[in-house]
Formats: C-alpha cells, structure tokens, sequence
C-alpha cells in the first residue's frame, strides 16, 4: 500500500509538472498584446494587454517604479505608499539607525505622517510612454558601412529624436535603449520623484530572517519588506524634500488579495530586471565560469569572513558593516550557484551543440558564409584574449573597493591637484571645507581592524592571483618593500596614515597645505590607490574598451543570425533594466534526485528553525508570542500564516521588489529571490528548477497589522477578502 501511495505521489507531481510548464522570458509591455497576451490568458489570466500597459488609460505599469536605480517598487494606496523589499530599503533603514535609535534590530513605524523619514538621494522613477523607435535610429544605417560610421549615425539619429521628444514639453526624461544587441531600439519616457520617505520595515530578524545562511536559497521564511512612500509637491509633480510637499496621488495602484495561491495559480511578474546574457556564446559562458567567478569568489569569501567574525563580536560594527556585507554576499553566493547550475545544466556543452547546429546551417548557403561565417571563430579570438584584460580590471577593482582606506585616499585627489597646481586659496578653501563637511559620513561605517584585516587580505590575493606582468609598478615596490608582510606593514601604516582614522583626516584636511603633499607621496594607501588607478587606464581600460566595442558588434551580428536561424522562434531580448513582464504559474520542483519542495512555506517554518544562538534565525519574542497564541488575524491559509511561495516566472536582478500578480490583477506577493538551483537562469533558463521566490503579501500584512500594530496603513490600501 505504501509503494502504491508514493507511486502515485510522484505520478501526479510528474503531471502537474508536464502541465505547468514554464513561460521562458523577460517580455516588452508594449508588445504583449503581439506576442503574449493568448498565451496568458490561456494560462489563466482574466484581464486584457491594455490592463498590463496603455497610454491611453491608467493601467499597472502606472503603480510601478524603479526603486532607487537597482529594485523595483510598487504603489498600493491612493496616497502614495509604495512596498519593496527590506533588502531594497535597506541601506536607507542602514542610514536612520544609531545605537539609540537601532532600526535595523528593532524596526521602524511611523505611527502617522509626520514621523515618516527623509531619504536624501532617494529616487523612483515611473514609466509614462515607451514606443518602438527602430526605424528612425538604424535610418541610414547597413550592413556595408563601417562600424564607426554606423555609430556616428546612429548617434545622431538618437540625438534628433531625443530633441524631437523633449520638444513636447511633458518634462519628462527621454531614455533611448538599444534591444537585441542593437538590433533594435526603444524609446522611453520616464517621470522621476525625489522626495520619497521611509514609512515602515521589519526588524532584521524578520526582514532579513535567514541572512545570507538562506540567500538564494528555497524553502524561505524571509520578510523582505519595507514601505515608502512618495511625496509631491501641491499639483502632483515631482519637487525635492520640503515639509510642504503631500502624498503623490497615483493613477493607479494595486488592490491587495487575501486569497491566497495555490499550485497552478497564473501569476505575473512586472519590474525591471537588471541584466541577462541568454544568447552569448559559449565562449563567455567559459570565460565566466573558469575564468572571472571562481577569482572573484575567493576574495569575496575571505572579505565576508572578516567582516562577519567582527560583527559577530561588536554591535557597533555590526550596524556599520551590514549593508556593506550584505551587498557583497549578495553577489558572492550568486556566482558560486551560478558556476554549480552552469556544470550542472552542462551548458557550455549545450551551447557548443547549438553553435555546431548554427555553423552547419550557415555552411548551407553561400550568402549565410559570407555574412555569418566568421561569427564563431571571431569569437573564439576575442575571448582568448578578452579574458585576461576582463580579469585584471575587475579583480584590481575588487581590491581597490576592499580597504576603505583606499577610498578615503581618492578623496583627496582633486584638493591635491589644487594645491600642487597653485589654484586659487579660496577655491582651496572651498574644496577643503567641503571635505569636512562630510567627513563624519565617510568615517561612519568604517571600523579599523576590520579594514586593516582586508587590507591584507586583499593584498596577499592580488599578489597570489594577478600574473606578474599584470601587476601595478607601485604593487611590486610596496611588495619588495615589506618583503610580501602586509600584516606587518598594516599594523604600522594603519596607525599613522590620516585615511585610516578620523581625527587624522579632519586634522590633515585643516591643515593642508604643499607640505601635506611629500605626506601623500609616502601613503601606502595614496601610492597604491594612485597607481593601481593609472595601470587600470595605462594598460587595461583602452584596449578591454576596443575589445567590448569589438564584442558588441559580433553579439548584435550573431544575434541578427539567431534570429534568422530560428525564424520559427518569438524571442524576448535580454534583461536592461527596463519595465518588463515574466508570466508563469505557481510551481514548487524537485531540487536533487528524491527531494521535491512544495510551493510554499509558512510562519510554523519559522518557528523551527527559531535559534537565539544563531543571529539569523533568531526569532523576535513577539512573533513567537503571536504564534503561541495563534494571533493571526485574517491572514491564514488552512490555519497557518503563509510567507513565501515560489513560481517559475523568468527574473533576475532589479526584479527585487517587483509586485507579483494574480490573474485579476490584484498583488498577491513581492518578488525577492531565486532559487539556488535556477540562478544560473541569466545564461540558461533551466524550466525544471528556475524558480523566483516571493514574500506572501498575507504575511506583510500580518506583520504591518499584528506585529508592529501599524493596522492604520491597512486603511489606505484597498483588501479583498
């Protein structure tokens, strides 16, 4: 009986799973109704493509934004209130907190308006008009006409149809983006708020449950939330911080559904993914695999562990460093499961097999050869030697962005060049007061033995890592110089350099003067950062732009080609930060040979793995509470609070924050991961195990309502039961 019960199990998960298949793409809203919109409602989707995007109409793109320049956000009241995730908030929760005032641990509500906080920089940014402007920008334009002059017309021809578009006076940016590798291109027009303030986030424990132990990783019981909200001036237009300003009145925004999801459910995803690469050859993918990710990971994992051993000890560097580390193990274990799915999918092997399919038919047509013959061998040549300009810029990068210290040096180089110029004293007084005036906030997330630790570290790798001959000239002589000891070259520069400390610095600021400069030409951190800088644009910079250039016009080609070779095919251009559709269903999927995760998890998942001795799953004692005394309001699903669920549509990053929709239209989760086994979904969308994961709006709800006791916020949202 029990054979015949499992048997049974895995031949309806092997149903729903040929049933449920997933929608492969990252789709223009504008060509929906061409391309998509059949599909979609097949698939379950109640509503029309004008719902999706209109210009002539208030429709979903007009409550959606890019948060901030790398998420998306979205409005869910008439008053301007605006959800994205707390990893998206976070650097904003990151600046309010002090140890008094500890938003990140404790959370932060504004209990009405007036305690809502200015965010300085802070942007969103709305889509108002896209239109196809391919025809205008390639007028002119052949395949016979070299490629300088190709972008010389092109340029000019964006530059008369930007004019043209600024000519009608809507005051709104004009953004013209190339699609398909230059194969075609979009017009966008963009309206900007400046005046954007922070409503309400979770706690860490909640917003950020599971760090980066559970990053990219599903099942998930994260609360990846946090609220903003716009503001405007009195006639609704954008205008900058000033008390005078009023909540921003959308022409639309998302009602929110207590509903629920269920496996099989239509969902949507709609934001603005960062970036993909799904039609390079396979030469990039080895160049990423082999090359550049496993570099990059190794001092990547050294950093992070320094800065968590510091946290771990100290609260105050806790604070200082989480976004700091956030940010870099976001990436970090991206690329360790990208290297995974990439071997796992063999998909260097699968595109070798797609480049010997595309070569054959090339070699069928004598105009095909002449025109496409040289694609793959011109690739091959350009990645052998692309690789190493590639590794060395990205890793000296990596080195140079490590000890804060070298940041701190670059600072000083425009008050340098004044006074080793002999610039005007009241230009050089100017210059040296505005360093002061920021030198609290250049100090603020800065702990010295933290930075002195990846100082050496970071030293050790470049030398470990970087081939001689592409090492700097100032790297070599400070290696000679202290005989490859960085720790105790550290523990003596750390203690005198004025980048290193901040009554230093601020001392080193008043007083600067041409003395000051023989001080920076005997800085460590001054020598080095000056010369890793200048072999980046001596040696690397101009000829990794000449071959970039060079491999933007074989992808645009090969692209051209693909498209040719696959007539049959719909393709969706790669991700470019631009407003996009995903559309699939809910899913869960077998993540290894006999483990299959369902598709959603709960608030008692929570509770298992609630651990005060390990900082992430360190439940707050009042969620326990609510779940003790089974508080949980109308925000249940068979008893339980849900949290997150999964689905298979096509995202990547920038679709963080993005609103997750049912088939009427109504928000029922915010997107924020993907699954491990699918990240390497950038390259090669893997159907069986590409999953984006999405916080359950129920739970961001019951936290708002019986968590933080925020219920008021729930008044200006629209709820169906």
């Amino acid at each position: 009986m029990k054979r015949k019960f499992l048997f049974l199990i895995a031949a309806s998960l092997l149903l729903i799973s040929s049933f449920l298949r997933a929608d492969e793409g990252m789709w223009i809203p504008l060509l929906i109704e061409k391309y998509n919109i059949k599909i979609m409602q097949e698939k379950g989707f109640r509503l029309t493509a004008e719902d999706i995007y209109s210009v002539n109409r208030a429709c979903m793109k007009d409550a959606i934004v890019i948060f901030g320049g790398g998420c998306t956000g979205e409005l869910i009241s008439p008053e301007g209130l605006l959800i994205t995730n707390h990893h998206c908030g976070y650097g904003m929760i990151q600046r309010h907190s002090t140890l008094e005032n500890d938003y990140l641990t404790n959370g932060f509500w504004a209990m009405d308006r007036s305690q809502e906080l200015p965010n300085e920089g802070l942007t969103v940014t709305f889509l108002r008009r896209m239109e196809d402007v391919t025809a205008e920008v390639l007028k002119g334009v052949s395949d016979d006409i070299p490629e300088t002059e190709r972008d010389k017309i092109i340029s000019q021809n964006i530059a008369a149809i930007r004019k043209k578009a600024e000519a009608e006076g809507t005051g709104f940016s004009i953004q013209i983006r190339p699609f398909f590798m230059g194969n075609q291109y979009f017009l966008f027009m963009n309206e900007t708020f400046r005046d954007v303030r922070l409503v309400g986030a979770p706690p860490s424990s909640i917003g950020k449950f599971g760090g980066e132990t559970d990053n990219w990783v599903w099942p998930r019981h994260t609360g990846d939330f946090s609220l903003f909200r716009i503001y405007a001036d009195k006639n609704n237009k954008p205008a900058e911080y000033s008390k005078d300003n009023v909540p921003y009145k959308p022409v639309y925004y998302f009602p929110i559904s207590l509903k629920g999801v269920k496996e099989g459910d239509f969902t949507m995803v709609f934001g603005y993914p960062g970036s993909t690469n799904q039609y390079v050859p396979s030469y990039h993918i080895d160049m990423v695999r082999n090359y550049i990710n496993p570099k990059m990971i190794e001092i990547r994992t050294h950093k992070i562990e320094i800065m968590e051993k510091a946290m771990a000890a100290d609260r105050l560097v806790r604070l200082q460093y989480a976004s700091n580390k956030s940010g870099l193990a976001n990436s970090w274990k991206r690329w360790i499961g990208e290297n995974q799915g990439i071997d796992r999918l063999e998909v260097i092997a699968r595109k070798k097999a797609y480049e010997e399919r595309f070569t054959n038919w090339v070699n069928g047509d004598r105009e095909r050869i002449q025109k496409y013959g040289n694609i793959l061998p011109a690739y091959k040549e350009l990645y052998d030697h692309l690789r190493i300009y590639q590794l060395v810029n990205s890793y000296t990068s990596e080195v140079l962005n490590g000890a804060a210290a070298f940041g701190i040096s670059r600072r000083i180089n425009t008050l340098s060049e004044m006074v080793r110029g002999n610039t005007e004293q009241r230009i050089i007084d100017e210059m040296r007061n505005n360093l002061l005036r920021v030198t609290g906030a250049i100090f603020r997330d800065y702990n010295m033995k933290v930075d002195m630790d990846i100082f050496v570290v970071v030293m050790d790798l470049y030398g470990k890592n970087m081939p001689s001959e592409w090492q700097s000239p100032g790297y070599k002589k400070v290696y000679a110089m202290c005989k490859g000891d960085f720790r105790t070259l550290a523990g003596r520069i750390y203690q005198t350099s004025p980048f290193t400390d901040e009554a230093r610095f601020t001392a080193f600021i008043k007083n600067f003067s041409k003395k000051s400069l023989k001080v920076l030409d005997q800085d460590v951190f001054f020598i080095l950062g000056k010369d890793f800088n200048e072999f980046i644009a001596n040696n690397v910079r101009e000829e990794l732009s000449s071959l970039n250039n060079r491999l933007q016009q074989l992808n645009r080609i090969y692209m051209k080609a693909q498209m040719e070779f696959e007539k049959d095919k719909v393709f969706y251009p790669d991700a470019n930060s631009t407003l996009r559709v995903a559309y699939g269903q809910v899913q869960g999927y077998f993540s290894r040979d006999a483990v299959y995760f369902t598709h959603y998890t709960t608030l008692k998942g929570i509770i298992e793995k609630d651990n005060p001795e390990i900082y992430d799953y360190d439940v707050p004692q009042k969620l326990r509470d609510l779940y003790r005394t089974r508080d949980f309001g109308r925000y249940t699903q068979n008893g339980e609070v849900p949290v997150c669920f999964v689905a298979n549509n096509h995202t990547t990053g920038g679709n963080s924050g993005s609103p997750v929709i049912n088939a009427e239209g109504h928000l029922i989760g915010i997107n924020f991961d993907r699954a491990w086994e699918g990240v390497a979904s950038d390259m090669a969308f893997n159907p069986e195990q590409s999953r984006n994961i999405s916080l359950d709006i129920r739970y961001a709800l019951f936290i708002i309502d019986k968590f933080a006791g925020a219920g008021y916020l729930l008044k200006e949202m629209t709820i169906i039961e």
